[in-house]
């Protein structure tokens, strides 16, 4: 019983000191969740409860940055973890509820090019805390680790349009938006059979004819493209922030952790006392992830 109190003492001196180094993230996490209880209020009056299911993952989401620092140990730098709060923020809650996914054109635009800059923050730190770790069979130069967070990027952007793809299929959704295009070529149309592509231009419209023979025309100025151009220029904008990223941590670790920029995105290992030195303090990376004058080996 007395370990098991002195534990619970330990974790809230952990908590507490963590909540003093982070004033501004606390601010920004208490005012997002507030705002989201108050529109989860509001979806409850309005009887909307898919939105109500919507604001109760968001408040989950919300918790994962601080539950990730206490399992693995380290501590998310004040920027990457704000950037994170507020990008779970648009996404839920002004994307989907507040419907800026249809109100701003580039607004999923903005968010899958954040997406892949985040997610190669996040690829590129969790080879970084294993080279710091000193893992034994684990030291990548700095190219390998600029190539392994792009990776990793671009391979959680292509899972989000997987499931993207699959929300739509089984739940009848449109989460990878539909464009009107007015021009495409096609081998379907070849009538040689010889895989020729075919070019349809200057499409006025599209005619819905239903299974009891009326014809709908829908009046959109074009030929309505399900998904194909949406999923595409995901992909492209994630590509973008990737590479922006992984340039950014390829010269950190080349220039030995002397950059300030892409400090405030990669996560620090937590010291056994809990105190962590200011940002800037910790030794410098070297080429293969180790630090430079590590200290004597226990």
């Amino acid at each position: 019983m007395k370990q098991r109190r002195e534990k619970k003492d330990s974790r809230r001196i952990e908590n507490f000191r963590r909540i003093e180094n982070k004033k501004l993230v606390v601010t920004v996490y208490v005012l997002l969740r507030l705002a989201v209880i108050l529109t989860m209020v509001a979806q409850i009056f309005n009887g909307n409860y898919e939105n109500v299911f919507l604001c109760i993952l968001t408040l989950f989401l919300f918790t994962i940055p601080s539950l990730v620092e206490g399992w693995a140990k380290i501590d998310l730098p004040d920027t990457l973890e704000i950037i994170i709060l507020c990008f779970i923020f648009a996404a839920e809650i002004l994307g989907e509820i507040q419907a800026y996914y249809v109100k701003f054109p580039y607004w999923d635009t903005m968010l899958h090019t954040m997406n892949g800059f985040l997610c190669a923050a996040i690829g590129f730190s969790l080879v970084d805390l294993l080279n710091r770790r000193g893992h034994p069979s684990l030291h990548l130069s700095p190219f390998y680790m600029a190539v392994t967070a792009f990776c990793f990027s671009m391979t959680i952007g292509v899972l989000w349009e997987f499931g993207e793809y699959g929300m739509d299929q089984l739940f009848l959704k449109d989460t990878q938006k539909d464009t009107v295009i007015t021009e495409f070529s096609t081998v379907m149309l070849d009538p040689t059979m010889t895989n020729t592509a075919v070019p349809v231009e200057d499409i006025a419209d599209v005619i819905i004819v239903h299974s009891d023979g009326t014809e709908e025309a829908l009046g959109l100025g074009g030929y309505l493209d399900v998904g194909l151009h949406d999923t595409m220029e995901d992909l492209f904008v994630n590509f973008i922030g990737a590479v922006v990223f992984s340039t950014v941590g390829f010269f950190f670790v080349r220039s030995r952790g002397k950059g300030r920029f892409a400090r405030r995105f990669i996560p620090r290992v937590m010291p056994e006392d809990g105190n962590l030195p200011p940002e800037g303090d910790e030794a410098p990376v070297l080429e293969g992830g180790q630090p430079e004058n590590p200290g004597p080996e226990t």
